[in-house]
């Protein structure tokens, strides 16, 4: 039995691995975003919207499989920011009044896209006084992993190559999340990765 990790909530954390196919939506919807289902039964566990509740850019909401908001993940902006080595994204648990609760913050490094620096995640409360993720490999080219601070494999995107007409267009991908390892969190990193690389989640 794997010991449950609960960034979001233990409700997404499943005791076995888990297997999901992201779909990229039309950018008319909300300014885009993606769909997540289960690989077997093809239900939807995760809606992402790229604009934010509000149609703001630099805001991303992640939502459940009945439309319910499970994630508020902003930019931080201002000219501090720009200066700053690392752009910060923050993830907010949103409860059922609405209030926000910061659970997560990723760090971007400025040039994470060209030299491919790994992209650091802390969890609140803070666990390590550094970075307890990272995402290591190339998200645009479907080959990277989400690892903790141990290592470990957390979650990894992969392309289907099965799947020859979808390949080239990147609008259908594979995510693979291991045991007791929190699903909605992972999600929640992926619709950031997704719009630093201007991808279906940008408005």
């Amino acid at each position: 039995m794997a010991p449950m990790a609960p960034v979001v909530s233990k409700l997404y954390c499943s005791p076995s691995q888990a297997n999901f196919i992201v779909r990229r939506r039309p950018r008319v919807i909300n300014g885009g975003g993606f769909v997540v289902t289960n690989n077997n039964s093809q239900k939807v566990v995760f809606k992402v919207d790229g604009c934010g509740i509000l149609g703001v850019e630099g805001e991303l909401v992640l939502k459940d499989s009945d439309g319910e908001s499970l994630l508020l993940i902003r930019r931080k902006g201002g000219i501090v920011q720009a200066l700053c080595i690392n752009r910060q994204w923050k993830g907010y648990k949103i409860n059922f009044e609405g209030d926000e609760k910061l659970v997560f913050t990723l760090k971007e490094p400025v040039s994470y896209i060209v030299k491919k620096i790994p992209v650091k995640i802390m969890v609140e409360p803070r666990c390590n006084k550094d970075w307890d993720f990272e995402v290591k490999g190339s998200f645009q080219d479907r080959a990277c992993s989400i690892v903790d601070s141990k290592g470990n494999i957390v979650a990894q995107v992969v392309v289907n190559n099965e799947l020859e007409e979808m390949r080239l267009s990147k609008d259908l991908y594979h995510v693979v999340v291991q045991p007791g390892y929190d699903q909605a969190f992972v999600f929640g990193v992926i619709a950031v990765l997704d719009n630093i690389h201007n991808e279906s989640t940008v408005c």
